[in-house]
């Protein structure tokens, strides 16, 4: 059962989100707080395993909050719910696993949920990566990405299982430097998730990887070529 705090200072704002609570399955709210420092209080008081935190409130807000959270030990996991995308960049600087646009539909608030339930599941912040380009805001599972490749300014992740991609502002050193253990560079301009490696195939360009789930098959390098082919071996 995931036990929920509302943080928000107006009422209607958390009779709503109460509401659309009780309409999803495995979670229980425990309480609610109309400022940020009530809300310390309360998450001493009944131990959350996540906050609904809304940003703007009189006093402390929503970011100095999470920002305090950082002190807390087990601090619950932060989806903020809050009316102005432009704070989305800065929210995920404190570890928010999620941030729904007021007004929040049921459908958001359920993946929400469902990120919070894996997240509390592993012993690592950097289970996700936060998508902010574009004007909207999206979180994306790890283990969903198949491939990273470098384009101009930004990096396109390509999801296993899906058609879509999202851009990140990370450069793939920053990614490869944060993950070392999940991405395997293959080229200058592509990383690849170790264990979406499935084979290697000639084609135009060179050698290029199989990954299971992602159609894109990118080149690898003579450089990188031994390590792939060894780890492929290691795999079988």
């Amino acid at each position: 059962m995931l036990r929920l705090l509302i943080v928000d200072d107006e009422l209607p704002a958390r009779s709503r989100l109460r509401r659309l609570l009780g309409e999803q399955p495995g979670c229980e709210v425990v309480g609610e707080a109309g400022t940020g420092l009530e809300a310390r209080q309360r998450i001493g008081e009944l131990a959350p395993d996540a906050l609904l935190l809304d940003i703007s409130m009189p006093g402390m807000g929503g970011l100095e909050l999470a920002a305090a959270l950082k002190e807390v030990e087990p601090a619950p996991v932060v989806i903020f719910c809050t009316a102005y995308e432009e704070h989305a960049l800065k929210a995920f600087e404190f570890d928010a696993i999620d941030y729904l646009v007021k007004p929040v539909t049921a459908e958001r608030l359920g993946q929400a949920l469902d990120r919070a339930r894996r997240f509390l599941g592993r012993d690592s912040a950097e289970a996700f990566l936060a998508s902010t380009l574009g004007g909207s805001t999206e979180l994306i599972d790890l283990n969903d990405v198949a491939c990273l490749v470098a384009e101009d300014k930004y990096t396109t992740a390509y999801l296993a299982g899906q058609k879509k991609t999202l851009m990140l502002n990370h450069s793939l050193t920053e990614l490869e430097t944060a993950h070392p253990d999940r991405f395997l560079r293959v080229h200058r301009n592509a990383l690849v998730a170790r264990d979406r490696i499935r084979g290697l195939e000639r084609g135009d360009g060179g050698m290029h990887l199989r990954l299971e789930g992602c159609d894109l098959q990118p080149v690898v390098s003579r450089r990188q070529l031994p390590t792939v082919r060894r780890l492929i071996r290691e795999m079988q």
